[in-house]
């Protein structure tokens, strides 16, 4: 099981400084309980949140267990993440980033006008898969939450990049209907069960799913997304008050 704690102090003194939340340690613990080895990784932030990697087979089951044992009653999302860097890297840079100097250039062999495909290894750094961990390039979340004891849980899950597919979440929580469509549309996952995978946003005849890193958006080559905006000096200051009122009385004639 991955965990995200580490330190080059002695394993007892680390033990000993590591903050502790008794509550989602207890949360872990249940889960592990229910689950037993389908839960391979997990991340607690002491006092804030806690994060938790499934396996895929055990997708569907996590979600009944978080609303029948741990009382999870309030469904908040469900979505999904490809941490496939871009292939085709950055054509333009935000005002944010020319001001702390990032280097966004894709690196060696990336993005060809061709747009081949880049093949990129989790575990080598080209991929980070963030909280509790990762071994593929698409990963399914969804968090849900103790409304009563005000806290929630993050469930993630891998999926192989040759078989985009999970169980639905619909038999745990009806709202997930149109995440998992969203998600579907977006990210091209299928959900075993589900009864109406329909397109939400996209026309029917669309091909490709835009959320893929892969997936080329040729809008943001022809016209400036958005996000990159032009920033224009501010206007000077105007001058201190009284500043140059003597001559300003003579050219009125004043001072008599």
């Amino acid at each position: 099981m991955s965990t995200d704690t580490s330190t080059d102090a002695p394993a007892d003194e680390a033990e000993e400084a590591a903050p502790r939340d008794e509550l989602r340690e207890g949360i872990l613990a249940r889960l592990t309980d229910a689950l037993g080895d389908a839960v391979v990784g997990h991340h607690i932030r002491p006092g804030d949140d806690l994060w938790v990697r499934v396996t895929r087979e055990a997708w569907q089951e996590t979600g009944r267990i978080a609303r029948d044992r741990l009382g999870c009653r309030y469904f908040n999302f469900l979505s999904a993440i490809d941490w496939l860097p871009s292939p085709y890297g950055r054509s333009l840079d935000a005002a944010v980033d020319k001001l702390v100097g990032a280097d966004t250039s894709p690196a060696e062999g990336e993005g060809d006008e061709a747009g081949g495909d880049v093949t990129v290894e989790a575990g080598t750094g080209g991929i980070v898969t963030g909280y509790a961990g990762g071994d593929t390039r698409f990963q399914l979340f969804a968090r849900v939450t103790n409304v009563k004891e005000h806290w929630g849980v993050t469930f993630k899950c891998d999926l192989p990049d040759d078989d985009l597919r999970a169980d639905t979440w619909i038999p745990n929580y009806h709202g997930a209907n149109w995440h998992e469509r969203e998600t579907w549309e977006m990210f091209g996952i299928t959900f075993e069960g589900h009864p109406y995978l329909r397109h939400l946003y996209l026309p029917g005849a669309f091909e490709g799913h835009p959320l893929r890193k892969d997936f080329p958006l040729l809008a943001r080559l022809v016209k400036p997304w958005p996000g990159i905006v032009d920033v224009e000096d501010m206007p000077p200051l105007p001058e201190e008050e009284g500043e140059g009122s003597a001559d300003e009385g003579d050219d009125n004639g004043g001072g008599s």
